[in-house]
């Protein structure tokens, strides 16, 4: 369809934006929600007056519980079909994920005025009335939905969503707050109550005041409970304690006093007081390792690595003859493994934090467990860096180059680039390598790396033209080379990638394309964002639907040099075609 004198052809058609749409729907079914909403937001920069897509996006972020961002679509497909029950439906979605329940009431009822039979919607208001007294009556809290966001994230309580009891009980909640009465027995409903309202659940760490695998604080043993009321039920017959059994249990409730001061020295940082306390608890009482892991806690925080290491060591050695709490073991391991990283011993830690997690699976360590591998990474590339022999490798990889073997030299420079890093030349060979590889990608990234190491370099720009011409992404290329003549404006062969650039586009203009390599290259243009947002912007879009209807009014538009910037890119992202 001719659309201005200068023979401009649109080629957005329903057609693109009805198979981009069939894309998203595929990946909605599939439950791939970010990918529907990329796919419909193609399709929108695509045709932005089709009330369907937004429609379709919406339900996409409602999905994804960005509940907004369903709203702001709800609302823009109400915008342009007003008529359109389905607009309301959604709108009431997103309001009720909103827990704006008296807009969301309103939304349905609007849209059960255009359509009074529909029962989704009835359900709908039904559901929403019935949240809204929830709400009133404090049970809302039920109905975030966070809710399984906390749960799955608590470390007390993501255990459960392996249940399946447990996740039919939340489920019916969700749908009957009213319900709770029946499930407050039930110890793991008190924890979700609690993680709803906000409450901290406390760890059975944190009720004996212990430390965190790392170099944290003491641990303390909780307070006796206090006595039941007496019933009527006739006691149990009192044990008699030998002597000797007697004097074990006053020495070990003595050692937990000690350990108790210990923890209250420590908090107040008096660190030998601390020291002589758990000193004590230790002779009173040598089967409890808390003691040790707790003086090397102490001893850390007073920088005394040494003895940390060495009580954490006769902790976990103890610990495992009399099979103690595989936890405290695993916090003995990862605390050694953080004083050995201050000793400066970071394979030796990694070796106590893997051993930790063995024990125990533990989100703390294994956070410092791969950031110590990264660390040690990262030193161990600056160890390997050497100018003078990546120079060597360097001329290696040229001489293969010109002997056309190519994977050796790719070999070569690869080596270059780990003896140094920061050359950006050597980034430039191997990108040529990858070129003559049909290695593409790899090479396109090794020439970005180039340029990023040194903008100025002219041969960089050609080195990633070439990828792009190649990936037929022709507008990227273009850009490029124009890029690149800015840093070397006589520069030949980035003149000829101009060229050949303008040469490839003129040729899809003038229909010399096959139907399929013109439905790719459209395809690619369409995964532009740059292109996309063209696309949406409400001038562009008026000045393409003039050029379809008003060719004078186009010729107008054309003057002014921002939208004549703009047509160029859809040209020659193939989305718009000069005939």
């Amino acid at each position: 369809e001719t659309c201005a004198p200068g023979g401009l052809v649109c080629v957005w058609t329903a057609a693109m934006a009805d198979e981009l749409k069939a894309k998203g729907n595929e990946a909605f079914k599939a439950g791939q929600f970010t990918q529907a909403v990329d796919f419909f937001s193609q399709a929108i920069a695509v045709d932005g007056s089709n009330h369907v897509l937004y429609s379709n996006r919406s339900a996409a972020y409602a999905s994804l519980q960005d509940f907004s961002k369903a709203l702001d679509d709800a609302n823009k497909a109400i915008e342009i079909k007003p008529d359109w029950p389905k607009g309301y439906s959604r709108k009431g979605a997103a309001l009720h994920g909103l827990k704006d329940f008296d807009e969301c009431i309103g939304a349905f009822k609007k849209g059960l005025e255009l359509d009074p039979s529909n029962e989704q919607m009835k359900n709908g208001l039904r559901e929403a009335e019935h949240a809204k007294d929830n709400a009133s009556n404090g049970l809302g809290l039920f109905s975030s939905p966070e809710l399984w966001g906390k749960i799955a994230s608590h470390p007390q309580t993501s255990q459960y969503l392996q249940q399946p009891d447990f996740v039919q009980m939340v489920s019916e909640l969700q749908r009957d707050p009213s319900s709770i009465s029946k499930h407050l027995n039930d110890p793991r409903m008190q924890q979700v109550m609690a993680i709803a309202l906000g409450v901290k659940i406390m760890t059975p760490d944190e009720m004996n005041g212990e430390a965190g695998n790392g170099s944290g604080g003491p641990e303390s043993h909780p307070a006796a409970a206090a006595d039941p009321e007496p019933t009527s039920t006739p006691e149990e017959p009192v044990v008699e304690l030998t002597e000797e059994e007697k004097e074990q249990q006053d020495k070990e409730q003595a050692a937990l006093k000690e350990k108790e001061l210990g923890n209250a020295a420590y908090k107040k940082k008096d660190f030998e007081a601390a020291i002589a306390h758990y000193n004590k608890a230790i002779d009173l009482n040598e089967k409890d390792i808390t003691f040790l892991t707790n003086r090397a806690a102490v001893y850390f925080e007073m920088g005394n690595y040494e003895k940390c290491v060495k009580d954490c060591d006769e902790a976990v050695e103890k610990g495992r003859a009399i099979r103690a709490d595989f936890k405290v073991v695993a916090k003995a391991m990862a605390r050694k493994g953080t004083a050995l990283v201050k000793m400066g011993k970071l394979e030796e830690a990694l070796v106590a934090y893997q051993k930790s997690l063995t024990e125990h699976r533990n989100a703390d360590t294994l956070k410092k467990m791969n950031d110590l591998e990264r660390t040690i990474k990262k030193k161990k590339e600056e160890a390997y860096i050497d100018p003078a022999i990546a120079e060597q490798e360097k001329e290696k990889g040229n001489e293969r180059f010109r002997a056309q073997d190519f994977p050796e030299a790719v070999k070569h420079y690869s080596e270059a680039i780990k003896r140094n890093p920061s050359d950006h030349k050597v980034y430039s060979n191997r990108a040529a390598c990858y070129t003559k590889l049909g290695a593409l990608p790899e090479a396109l990234k090794d020439a970005e790396k180039c340029i990023e190491i040194d903008p100025t370099f002219a041969k960089g720009y050609s080195r990633k033209g070439h990828a792009q011409f190649f990936m037929k992404e022709y507008n990227k290329a273009l850009e490029t080379y124009q890029l690149g003549l800015k840093q070397d404006p006589g520069n030949a062969e980035l003149q000829d990638g101009v060229k050949r650039c303008v040469e490839a586009i003129n040729r899809a203009n003038r229909g010399e394309l096959s139907e399929q390599e013109l439905k790719e290259r459209q395809e690619k243009g369409l995964q532009d964002p740059e292109v996309q947002q063209i696309l949406q912007d409400p001038v562009m879009r008026q000045v393409l639907n003039d050029m379809q209807s008003d060719p004078k009014a186009a010729a107008d538009h054309m003057r002014n040099p921002m939208v004549a910037a703009n047509l160029q890119k859809l040209v020659n992202a193939g989305i718009v075609q000069m005939r």
